[in-house]
């Protein structure tokens, strides 16, 4: 749609970037602003912040390339065009998740109270994320005849845009947990469960990635993992 807002000279504005620019520093703020009203170093949450960003870039990156290691073989370069999109969600959160766990040990933070803070705002993220994936014409869904079907550039049919309808989804979730109070691990545990289970469904309407096992994508498979070991953990872990 809008891969690039605007330029300035020979510089471009990248609208995935800015809306990922974006979903940082307004989550960032206002977790740190949660944060201390729940008693905690928001200066660390800050830190935290930081390094879930560059994290869950680094991991959505891996894992895009290599589900289309072939591409990226040919054009090795390629890797590092961020800015074209190109990040897979559970890859990002899984490195997310093992480098918010090394931080909050090194730095003797509650973990799962900790994960209920930031997890409302990783929803809200994720909300505005979408929009740049939009913007940028990437992560769209198959051709409809639908009234809601919008027509990318380079496409010669009307598309699902499912990048909204999960921006929608995310910004529901985010109001769902906003005002939980930070605890045990519940509310990051409501995330995984609503996200996995939302995520399994749009993937039956995305049209770019492709079938991986027994018909379904790579990211309905991590969806049912991740869907089954919440469950098991909500099991078990007390409601208070």
């Amino acid at each position: 749609m809008y891969p690039v807002l605007f330029e300035i000279g020979p510089f471009k504005v990248f609208s995935y970037g800015v809306a990922l620019a974006t979903a940082f520093l307004l989550a960032s703020y206002l977790a740190r602003k949660k944060s201390i009203s729940a008693g905690m170093d928001g200066d660390k949450i800050l830190d935290l912040s930081v390094l879930l960003i560059i994290s869950g870039i680094a991991g959505g990156r891996i894992l895009f390339v290599l589900l289309n290691l072939k591409e990226y073989l040919i054009r090795p370069a390629d890797i590092f065009k961020l800015w074209e999109g190109g990040l897979v969600w559970y890859g990002g959160l899984i490195l997310a998740v093992i480098c918010a766990i090394v931080f909050l040990k090194i730095n003797k933070m509650p973990v799962l109270k900790t994960c209920d803070l930031i997890a409302p705002f990783v929803a809200l993220g994720q909300a505005i994320g979408r929009i740049g994936c939009f913007l940028n014409g990437c992560c769209y869904g198959k051709p409809t005849d639908l009234p809601i079907g919008v027509t990318f550039p380079g496409m010669e049919v009307k598309v699902i845009p499912t990048q909204l309808i999960e921006s929608a989804a995310m910004f529901a979730l985010f109001l769902v947990l906003r005002g939980r109070k930070p605890s045990n691990g519940r509310t990051m545990l409501l995330y995984l469960l609503g996200y996995s289970v939302f995520r399994f469904l749009i993937e039956f309407f995305r049209g770019d990635n492709p079938v991986f096992l027994a018909g379904l994508t790579v990211s309905q498979v991590i969806s049912m993992l991740i869907f089954i070991i919440s469950a098991i953990a909500w099991k078990l872990i007390p409601s208070k």
